[in-house]
């Protein structure tokens, strides 16, 4: 089954042309099946290019999925047309009467800034319980993930000296978890971020996991059983060119930023980089996307209770 989204969607006519099933509304309306519903709460600040980079990797699964693209109630996103996000995104104040089977939380471009300082902060960390009663697993990216942690466990995060800003090979530490059926013993994934959050401040008696590590880049995935969450720290789901994106975006504007570890080849920006994450973003939301088909409920209203 493909994913479904809305049809003038602009990431539609990428995932098409990349071979993904995309659903028309129509005829899924047609289908006697119950899809999975699964929310995208999109803070980053290209929301096109997001939307597609998910819309992706939900959409390879066999199964039916609904995405929502949903957006702070509060808060008016400064990088993207008011028209695109009056037509495909919905606040979050009007559907959080709904349940969900899966909620997707994305990284956002305030780590520098104390949780609390976050205009937002207080529409999000209402997100944060509603995914407890309305949603049956939530995922949480990057500053998504470190502010879903310091909202459920007070774990902090720590300023780096400077922007931990490349691909990063990890290793996997629990070949168990059914997340990572599949995965090889050693992988890379892309990283971006200035903060971290350190391996000692994870409390021992939380339920929490640690999935994934990097010898360079610490910690990358967590798993909280207590919430229904997983907290992933890095951009597995980035395009082939998205760090390349960020550098050159940087250059232009004078900002102070190193290449790219382990990315251009040779390490010349002038070389079009390599993907070898793809395959493990994949995996990693096709298991995710199975166990919320395995064990959520059938009837959406029973969801949370």
């Amino acid at each position: 089954m493909p994913i479904r989204i809305p049809n003038d969607l602009p990431a539609r006519h990428t995932l098409e042309s990349e071979g993904v099933m995309v659903m028309t509304e129509a005829t899924a309306a047609r289908q006697d099946i119950r899809a999975l519903r699964v929310g995208l709460l999109n803070l980053m600040p290209n929301k096109v290019k997001t939307e597609t980079q998910f819309a992706r990797l939900i959409g390879a699964t066999p199964l039916q999925v609904e995405l929502t693209l949903v957006k702070i109630t509060s808060h008016t996103p400064k990088n993207t047309p008011a028209e695109h996000m009056l037509a495909f995104y919905e606040d979050w104040e009007d559907v959080k009467h709904q349940k969900f089977d899966g909620f997707i939380v994305t990284g956002a471009p305030v780590e520098l800034l104390d949780f609390e300082d976050v205009t937002y902060w207080d529409e999000l960390s209402r997100i944060f319980d509603w995914t407890q009663t309305n949603t049956h697993a939530s995922f949480h990216i990057c500053w998504g993930a470190q502010a879903a942690l310091w909202h459920f466990h007070r774990v902090p995060k720590h300023a780096l000296p400077q922007k931990r800003f490349g691909v990063y090979r990890h290793r996997n530490l629990k070949p168990s978890s059914p997340y990572l059926r599949g995965f090889s013993d050693d992988f890379s994934i892309p990283v971006s971020r200035w903060t971290e959050n350190h391996r000692a401040d994870i409390p021992a008696s939380r339920g929490l996991e640690i999935l994934m590590e990097s010898d360079e880049a610490g910690l990358c995935l967590i798993d909280d059983r207590p919430h229904r969450a997983l907290y992933m720290f890095n951009h597995i789901e980035y395009d082939t060119t998205s760090l390349s994106d960020e550098y050159w975006r940087d250059r232009t504007a004078g900002k102070p930023i190193t290449l790219p570890a382990n990315y251009f080849p040779k390490n010349d920006p002038q070389l079009p980089p390599e993907n070898r994450w793809r395959s493990h973003a994949h995996l990693l939301f096709g298991n995710w996307i199975n166990e919320l088909y395995q064990s959520t409920p059938y009837e959406l209203s029973a969801i949370g209770r």
